[in-house]
């Protein structure tokens, strides 16, 4: 055979193997391609990291509800769970849940503890609360907290209204109890009928306004004020604080001055903080001399709305500071009697800043005045992040909540 002949054959046989070759590869990609296609068909997509419709589920809750994250940010929170200030901004507040939410992402348990918890930044109150963590998916964590405060209260309210009855009611009671006597004895005098009548009178009026303050104390005692509560306007407290005392006030010529922010709002019960910002204005005008002046400030600090009630009175005595927020303590009983105080207007007050999450207290110069501060956690609305995350691990969340 010729040499060429020869040559020819073998290029055609290996460009016959070449062909082969690229046929097989071609038809190996084109499988490949095939087989992916149809194994993402049939493979489900990928678990969302928020299940859908837990928003939805948050925000119907009465109980308060927080989703963590890995990070342990809130990713959604209910609205209780504000309300009882568990949630700012993008974080668990109480350090005890944060550590405990921590447990159960480590081995997946569900723990159940009974805790108590600072009610609001100052802590000057607690919460009693039932608190169930559990893990919700692979990756986020589920707060239950159920607020178990009010049945505590219930019992407390009961022992303390039974014992301030007793203790208070028996003076003016026994007051009346002798001046009718008297007046019974003598009703051959008509001076000295109207001068017994009008103790009377004094002692009758005595004992409505602590009748009054009796009921408040135990009212405010039985109402949490955070299981309703709604922003209230502090000008508008105010203003009705103001129209308390108006008519004695202008009486005695003691001007009465609202000064500083508009627009400042904290979360809680209307009736009460009014209540509470009323009692400290009688009390400022019941203790200052005539043509005086009580100012009532409003300012904001921070995370707290300050409300003072400033006189030019006869100050408190620096033995007697650490003690006029307790029950029935009167600075200056003789004084108590005249002005017609019963000792639980301050008492009531400092309930009333406690179960908002704040507090109250005084400072005071002897012959100078006091002033009162009743400081209150601002409004906070829900940040915009609880429905359209930012970050971008919670936008990752949102976007896989929503391909289901």
């Amino acid at each position: 055979m010729p040499i060429f002949v020869a040559s020819a054959l073998h290029i055609a046989a290996v460009s016959a193997s070449a062909l082969v070759a690229l046929g097989v590869g071609a038809a190996g990609g084109l499988a490949f391609r095939w087989s992916e296609r149809d194994r993402a068909k049939s493979d489900p997509s990928p678990e969302p990291l928020v299940p859908s419709g837990v928003a939805a589920v948050l925000q119907v809750l009465r109980s308060s509800a927080v989703l963590l994250d890995p990070s342990d940010a809130v990713v959604k929170a209910s609205p209780a769970a504000h309300a009882m200030g568990l949630v700012r901004g993008q974080r668990l507040v109480p350090e005890e849940l944060t550590g405990i939410a921590r447990q159960v992402r480590r081995d997946g348990e569900i723990r159940q503890v009974e805790l108590e918890l600072p009610r609001g930044p100052l802590g000057q109150d607690t919460l009693a609360v039932s608190v169930r963590v559990a893990p919700l998916g692979s990756q986020l964590v589920l707060v239950l907290v159920e607020d178990r405060t009010e049945a505590r209260r219930v019992d407390a309210v009961r022992r303390d209204f039974v014992a301030n009855v007793s203790h208070e009611l028996k003076t003016p009671v026994g007051a009346l109890a002798l001046l009718a006597e008297a007046v019974l004895s003598a009703s051959d005098d008509p001076d000295a009928v109207r001068r017994f009548a009008g103790r009377m009178q004094k002692e009758s009026h005595r004992l409505t306004n602590l009748v009054q303050d009796l009921i408040d104390l135990s009212r405010v005692q039985g109402d949490d004020p955070l299981a309703k509560a709604v922003p209230v306007d502090l000008g508008e407290v105010v203003s009705a604080a103001r129209e308390r005392v108006a008519e004695v006030a202008e009486a005695r010529s003691i001007e009465i001055v609202a000064a500083g922010a508009d627009g400042v709002a904290v979360l809680g019960d209307r009736g009460q903080l009014t209540t509470a910002v009323g009692n400290l204005v009688e009390n400022a005008v019941n203790y200052s001399p005539d043509r005086t002046k009580v100012v009532v400030s409003v300012r904001v600090e921070g995370e707290l709305a300050e409300v003072s009630v400033t006189d030019q009175g006869v100050g408190i005595p620096d033995q007697d500071l650490n003690r006029i927020f307790e029950r029935f303590y009167r600075v200056d009983p003789a004084r108590s009697r005249i002005t017609g105080g019963t000792g639980l207007g301050l008492a009531i007050v400092k309930h009333i800043a406690a179960t908002h999450g704040g507090d109250v207290s005084v400072w005071s110069v002897e012959g100078a005045g006091s002033t009162f501060t009743l400081r209150l956690p601002v409004a906070v609305q829900a940040p915009a992040a609880e429905l359209h995350p930012t970050t971008p691990a919670q936008q990752a969340i949102t976007t896989g909540s929503r391909t289901t």
